[in-house]
């Protein structure tokens, strides 16, 4: 269930009321062979322990190939926007970083995972925008560990008041 099915309503106006809450958990995604070899594909890295089933098999500490740790960090935006990390009300947002990002435990060839995202943080940056803290735990399906745990940093600014003009952030 997301956050934004409960009252009062998750907006950008009242986020700060949220923080210490859990905004949302993402259904399960596959993360299976095609997909890390795209993934290696399209970031030029010819690992072996990722897109060479067999060598893994064979060589690697894990006996399976794997997905990318960054493969699994670039999935942030997917799975925390289906989670519902995103308050009504807002017009735009923007990855603003990572203050923080551990890979735990490696998410093998085949799995599902699945991101489980609480609001760290709530702070203003300038009069129109907000930025949010969402900590992230990446779940790997019948896993002991998470794959990943981060704390990501999303910049939202509001929508138009009344008249037109920009709303400026309570």
């Amino acid at each position: 269930m997301k956050i934004k099915d409960q009252n009062p309503a998750y907006t950008l106006d009242n986020a700060e009321l949220f923080v210490g809450r859990t905004l949302g958990v993402s259904h399960w995604h596959l993360i299976d062979q095609e997909n890390i070899n795209s993934f290696g594909a399209v970031t030029h890295d010819p690992d072996p322990n990722h897109i060479d089933p067999q060598w893994a098999r064979e060589n690697s500490p894990f006996g399976f190939s794997i997905a990318f740790g960054f493969q699994t960090l670039s999935l942030l935006t997917f799975l925390c926007k289906e989670a519902g990390i995103k308050p009504s009300g807002v017009v735009e947002e923007y990855n603003y970083g990572i203050d923080s990002a551990r890979f735990i435990a490696p998410v093998p060839s085949g799995t599902r995972i699945r991101a489980s995202c609480v609001l760290k943080e709530v702070r203003a940056k300038g009069t129109y925008h907000k930025i949010l803290t969402i900590s992230v735990t990446v779940e790997i399906e019948g896993g002991d560990k998470p794959a990943l745990v981060a704390d990501w940093l999303v910049m939202c600014g509001g929508d138009n008041d009344e008249n037109g003009m920009r709303k400026q952030i309570q």
